[in-house]
């Protein structure tokens, strides 16, 4: 353990190394981890491409402002292979999907949709216990997420209620028993198929001890707790983040200031090594979840730093000031072979009003391409202050949307039509300009998903923490249906097919069908 030297190279070399890179490197092949067999697995995968094509080991000036340790525990080569993506299939295993985070379900509708129809609702249990951290119910909370696994047809997720759901896609039934992880969990889970590890973290401490967790679904139960980092630089252990495997490692960043890195094992994680790190002085915690492109990681802290790290050797690349808290997750997209990140920050350490800043940057450096800004306010509801900005993942366009970028805010009376707004907004990726702003009745946390028609139309379906949902024309932000349904979609949709599966707060989960 130690304080590492920095390194300063500039923009070109990277450039220059990482396209000799890709003239000599090698793609492909299997994971290096014996405990890892590709042919045993939940559902298909596909390869990558060049997924997996390494970056420079580099350091930028700016993340000289980084005072960070990295814990090498396994002396063995960390070197990501050239593994198969476990996201490239039909499954949806974590966040958002990809590596990239950008939702790209694949979600199809036949022409021009007009209504939402409800398939069916699961109700999971609602959890009355009072905690020092109040009764947290039932349900799913930011983010919330459901995944899908094809082979089975089962929706899988973590409940604000301690536990852990399997139902059947088709009819809305438990499909098996549900896993009782005792402690609220309020982020997406996520899923390894090569192993069938369920990798779980754990919100809000209702009891101890609190911290992340695999489930064995060949036994299904919990057979590893990963608990309270002693080494950490923060003190607050939630894992509200959705880990990826990347390069035959699992990725986990944790609210307590830390990125670990583990090799996986059948029902278990075996720590390899692990980068904790402070920002003049203090310790932000981590609450999206990890952005990849090849071997760079990329994440937000509560502090407003966007961080880049090299998840070969654990160390930060670059670094980012976005001004305030960053709960959403990173999304990176490829432009004219160039990758690119969005970002969007909150109205927090601002104070009662602000500005969110929505940012788009040189994934490489970390330079700003544009800036966009914002105005939003905080807003209090009982004993509680709710803060304004951006709490959604931002959903880049296709189709007919290529070129645009969509986020849910919370306005608050930022906009000046009433103090619980959101807003839908459409954003140029080549400017940053708005494009245009659709109403929401209410503020929303809840992350935008698409569905593309047969001539390639666009069509967001998005909810808000009134429990309205919502089926916009993307190209125009026409509102083309709306119908109250819950008391609060702040989770974030998963999409099959025509579908949306979404859970809201008290115990409701909903199939919604667009057509």
């Amino acid at each position: 353990m130690h304080f590492n030297d920095f390194k300063f190279d500039r923009y070109w070399t990277v450039v220059v190394l990482f396209a000799l890179m890709l003239v000599v490197g090698g793609c492909g092949g299997q994971s290096k981890d014996k405990n890892v067999s590709p042919t045993d697995s939940i559902g298909e995968t596909r390869s990558s491409g060049n997924m997996f094509e390494t970056l420079p080991d580099t350091m930028f000036e700016s993340a000289g402002r980084i005072r960070y340790d990295v814990e090498i525990i396994d002396s063995a080569d960390q070197t990501l292979s050239s593994a198969q993506s476990l996201y490239d299939g039909a499954d949806v295993l974590t966040f958002r999907k990809t590596l990239f985070r950008d939702a790209d379900f694949g979600g199809r509708v036949k022409g021009t949709p007009a209504t939402v129809d409800t398939a069916w609702v699961f109700n999971t249990y609602y959890n009355k216990e009072q905690t020092k951290f109040g009764v947290w119910g039932g349900g799913t909370g930011w983010t919330g997420q459901p995944l899908y696994i094809s082979k089975s047809n089962e929706v899988v997720f973590g409940s604000l209620c301690g536990k852990v759901y399997f139902v059947d896609y088709a009819t809305g039934r438990e499909s098996r028993q549900p896993v009782d992880v005792v402690n609220t969990i309020k982020g997406t889970v996520s899923l390894d198929p090569q192993l069938h590890n369920l990798y779980v973290g754990q919100g809000v401490p209702n009891h101890q001890p609190f911290g992340s967790l695999v489930i064995d679904l060949k036994k299904h139960r919990q057979t590893y707790f990963f608990g309270r980092d002693p080494k950490a630089r923060r003190g607050w252990n939630a894992f509200d983040s959705s880990p990826v495997v990347v390069g035959g490692y699992l990725f986990w960043p944790g609210e307590n200031g830390s990125l670990y890195k583990f090799r996986r094992r059948q029902g278990e994680l075996v720590l390899a090594a692990a980068l904790r790190y402070s920002v003049n002085g203090s310790a932000p915690g981590i609450e999206n979840s990890l952005c990849v492109y090849a071997n760079y990681g990329f994440f937000g802290d509560n502090h407003g730093n966007v961080i880049c790290v090299n998840l070969n050797t654990m160390k930060p690349v670059w670094m980012y000031d976005n001004h305030d808290d960053i709960d959403g997750s990173i999304v990176c997209k490829v432009e004219n072979g160039k990758p690119y990140l969005y970002c969007g920050c909150e109205v927090d350490k601002q104070g009662n009003e602000g500005i969110c800043h929505i940012v788009k940057l040189d994934a490489l450096i970390g330079s700003p391409v544009w800036m966009l800004q914002i105005p939003c306010h905080r807003m209090s509801v009982g004993e509680k202050t709710l803060d304004g900005g951006m709490y959604s993942t931002p959903l880049p366009g296709r189709g007919d949307c290529e070129g645009l970028l969509f986020a849910t805010l919370c306005r608050n009376g930022g906009d000046g039509k009433g103090k619980h707004s959101g807003q839908l907004v459409a954003i140029s990726t080549k400017d940053g300009k708005i494009v245009y702003t659709t109403q929401l009745n209410q503020f929303a946390w809840s992350s935008p998903v698409g569905f593309l028609n047969e001539k390639n139309e666009m069509f967001i379906f998005t909810g808000d923490s009134g429990g309205t949902v919502y089926l916009i024309r993307a190209k125009t932000g026409e509102i083309l249906f709306k119908k109250h349904y819950a008391s609060n979609f702040e989770s974030s949709p998963l999409v099959v097919g025509n579908t949306a599966v979404v859970g809201s707060r008290q115990n409701g989960i909903y199939k919604f069908v667009i057509k």
